[in-house]
């Protein structure tokens, strides 16, 4: 409905990528600049889910004007990169700032979700990039799709994380919920670079 949106009001790619980040990067700001809030917590959520929204919808947008360039698509992959190390960022701001956290031990949940997020980030890319350089058509994921592991992908799913945001507001939930999403990411992550290692090996 986005893409129908910005292609009928004749928005480019290119400003509907910048729209998505207006709407993330405001809600990221306002996580390490305001005290929180359960108000503060359900806009920080909208406005991540509204930038994802947004965000899935430029090279959608690109289609239907014909085709992408790889000048927007690089722009899509840096906004995406800022986005998903800056949150991590902001949320340890944030505890530190306002969180009576019980130890600044705590901090090291969203800085390591930073680190994981990133090179979770840049190895999909990198294996694009090497697959299509030698011309190799993109793995099926083993298992194919199905309900059931689409469940077990939730705690990895970006909306699912927006979704943790709306208790912002009460420190306890959003540490609890926020550290097991911090964990699931880990275990993803741990589980998914043997894998492409192999399929590396094999190119």
């Amino acid at each position: 409905m986005l893409a129908a949106l910005a292609h009928t009001i004749g928005l480019t790619p290119n400003q509907v990528t910048a729209v998505s980040a207006v709407f993330t990067f405001t809600g990221i700001a306002l996580l390490a600049t305001v005290p929180p809030s359960i108000g503060l917590g359900i806009a920080v959520w909208l406005l991540l889910a509204i930038g994802y929204a947004w965000d899935s919808a430029d090279g959608q947008v690109a289609r239907l004007r014909g085709g992408g360039s790889p000048a927007g698509e690089w722009l899509d992959h840096v906004i995406d990169a800022g986005k998903i190390v800056s949150l991590p960022l902001a949320v340890a701001i944030g505890w530190y700032r306002f969180y009576p956290l019980p130890s600044q031990l705590w901090l090291l949940v969203p800085l390591g979700f930073a680190v994981v997020g990133t090179v979770m980030f840049f190895g999909m890319i990198l294996n694009d990039l090497l697959r299509a350089r030698l011309g190799v058509a993109q793995a099926a994921e083993a298992g194919g799709s199905s309900l059931a592991r689409s469940l077990l992908g939730l705690p990895t799913d970006y909306g699912v994380l927006c979704l943790t945001f709306a208790v912002w507001g009460v420190p306890v939930a959003f540490v609890v919920l926020y550290s097991l999403l911090a964990i699931a990411a880990l275990l993803h992550l741990t589980a998914a670079l043997p894998v492409w290692f192999r399929r590396m090996k094999r190119l």
